[in-house]
C-alpha cells in the first residue's frame, strides 16, 4: 500500500509513532505488468501485509473491471468525444493513459498508446509525447492572432485508488496542466468504475496547483454518451 501523497505519508508515520493508528491486514495487489504492456488490464494479488488503517491518507487496492460488461458504455463514451471533435474542427484532444481511453480510441479508429500521452487534432495524431513535446504542441495550437484554440484533456481515474492526476501520467507536469487549463480537463469513467469512487485524487507535484484543484472542489466526469457528473476532489 502507498500513501496518497508525500505529506500524507508523513502524517501516517507520525500518527503511527504516536500510537493513534491501528493496523489492519491489507491485500497487496498490483497490475500484472507483463500483460499490461500488451494492452490487457489484469490485477494480481501478491499477498497480505499489516498496514496503517487510514483511509484518508492511504490508497485503496487497484480494482479490475470486467471488459465484456463495459464495452457498450465504452462505445458511448467514444461517440460522445467523436461528436465533440466533429462539432468543432479546431478542438485538439489530449488523451491520457490507461485502458479505458485506449479502448475508446479503438472505437474512433485511433491507435493510442496504453501508457503514454497522445494528442489528436483532426486526422493528425501525435503519439507518446513527453513533457516538452506536449508543451510544444499545446502552445502552437493558437489562432493567427495568437489566441488559444479549444483544448480538451481526457483523463480516466485509476480504479479503486481514484487518482486522476499523479499516477500513470507523469508527462502531465504542472507546466503542461497550466497550459491546458483546469477548465479543459474532463474525467472519463464507466458507471461501474465510479461505483467505488467517492472522490478523485489529484497530486500534480505542485502545492499551489494542488490547492487550485482543491478550491475548484469538483471535476466533471463523462460516464456515458452525453452523460456527465461532478465528482469531488479528495482532500490532500
Amino acid at each position: 500500500c502507498f500513501a496518497t501523497t508525500p505529506k500524507a505519508a508523513a502524517e501516517v508515520v507520525l500518527a503511527f509513532g504516536l500510537g493513534d493508528l491501528r493496523c489492519l491486514i491489507t491485500e497487496v495487489m498490483d497490475l500484472d505488468e507483463e500483460v499490461y504492456q500488451k494492452g490487457e488490464w489484469r490485477v494480481r494479488m501478491y499477498g497480505e501485509a499489516w498496514t496503517p488503517a487510514s483511509p484518508r491518507f492511504m490508497q485503496g487496492a487497484k480494482e479490475q473491471v470486467e471488459r465484456a460488461s463495459e464495452e457498450d458504455t465504452i462505445e458511448g463514451l467514444a461517440l460522445h468525444v467523436e461528436a465533440l471533435v466533429h462539432d468543432d474542427s479546431d478542438l485538439m484532444v489530449v488523451w491520457g493513459s490507461g485502458g479505458t481511453l485506449r479502448r475508446m480510441g479503438e472505437h474512433m479508429g485511433l491507435e493510442l498508446t496504453l501508457l503514454g500521452i497522445d494528442v489528436q487534432h483532426g486526422d493528425v495524431l501525435h503519439a507518446d509525447l513527453n513533457e516538452q513535446s506536449l508543451l510544444n504542441v499545446i502552445n502552437a495550437h493558437t489562432t493567427p492572432e495568437g489566441q488559444p484554440r479549444p483544448l480538451l484533456l481526457l483523463l480516466s481515474p485509476m480504479g479503486g485508488q481514484g487518482f486522476l492526476i499523479g499516477r500513470g501520467n507523469l508527462q502531465l507536469s504542472p507546466s503542461v496542466l497550466r497550459s491546458i487549463g483546469r477548465s479543459n480537463i474532463l474525467g472519463v469513467a464507466t458507471p461501474s468504475k465510479l461505483l467505488g469512487l467517492e472522490a478523485v485524487r489529484i497530486d500534480t507535484g505542485d502545492d499551489d496547483l494542488d490547492q487550485e484543484f482543491q478550491h475548484q472542489r469538483f471535476v466533471k466526469v463523462l460516464q456515458g454518451f452525453r452523460t456527465t457528473r461532478l465528482l469531488r476532489v479528495a482532500e490532500l
